[in-house]
């Protein structure tokens, strides 16, 4: 299958998914959406109340600040593929459960296969965690990480800058270094994470 058939075929089974109780709840699942040769992938969390009723990724508050940041650095939401770590609402918007993110990593995987992006953005702890793990989003946001051959930059989630009006600023400067971290995502030399990455030193992060 190629790219596109692959997005479809997920999409389609994420929709009929029972894999775990999330399923029970939801109105729509959201599998995601976007282009399959998008060059940025962005993967936030989970779908709040606007996503599930529209059964699409960042539809509400923060999808519009999101709008306004991809807006900022020349983008377009049709440029890029959007979705999240897990795929169905949680109750009340709480934090995805382990169970949770396990029975919607294989999507997530094969999602990714088939974009190959050259940039990938998480937005919020869980989606850092994916690749990040034991990592603080306030020490190593914007920062770029090649794991496994993919770049990787961890942002603070949209909703995070409406809630505390203070990171407005530190999302749209790491929006910023997008289209520079897309050029010379070839050139940046895989990230050794044997440590926590806020120990490492800048050099080994750092695309300047």
């Amino acid at each position: 299958m190629n790219a596109e058939q692959v997005l479809s075929a997920v999409a389609q089974e994420v929709n009929t998914c029972s894999q775990c109780p999330l399923h029970l709840a939801r109105r729509k699942a959201v599998p995601g959406e976007g282009p399959a040769n998008a060059e940025i992938m962005f993967i936030g969390e989970a779908p709040g109340f606007h996503e599930d009723v529209q059964g699409r990724p960042f539809v509400g508050a923060a999808g519009q600040f999101l709008d306004e940041l991809l807006e900022g650095i020349g983008l377009k939401r049709e440029n890029v593929y959007i979705t999240n770590v897990v795929k169905c609402r949680p109750p009340g918007n709480r934090d995805p459960e382990p169970e949770e993110l396990a029975a919607c990593a294989p999507y997530l995987d094969r999602q990714i296969q088939a974009i190959h992006p050259k940039v990938i953005v998480t937005l919020g702890r869980f989606s850092m965690a994916k690749f990040v793990p034991n990592a603080k989003i306030s020490q190593i946001h914007g920062q770029p990480f090649k794991v496994h051959g993919q770049l990787v930059v961890p942002m603070y989630h949209p909703a995070a800058a409406l809630h505390q009006p203070s990171l407005r600023r530190v999302v749209e400067a790491d929006f910023a270094q997008l289209p520079e971290l897309i050029r010379r995502a070839a050139e940046i030399p895989e990230t050794t994470l044997e440590e926590p990455p806020e120990k490492q030193q800048p050099k080994q992060l750092s695309l300047f």
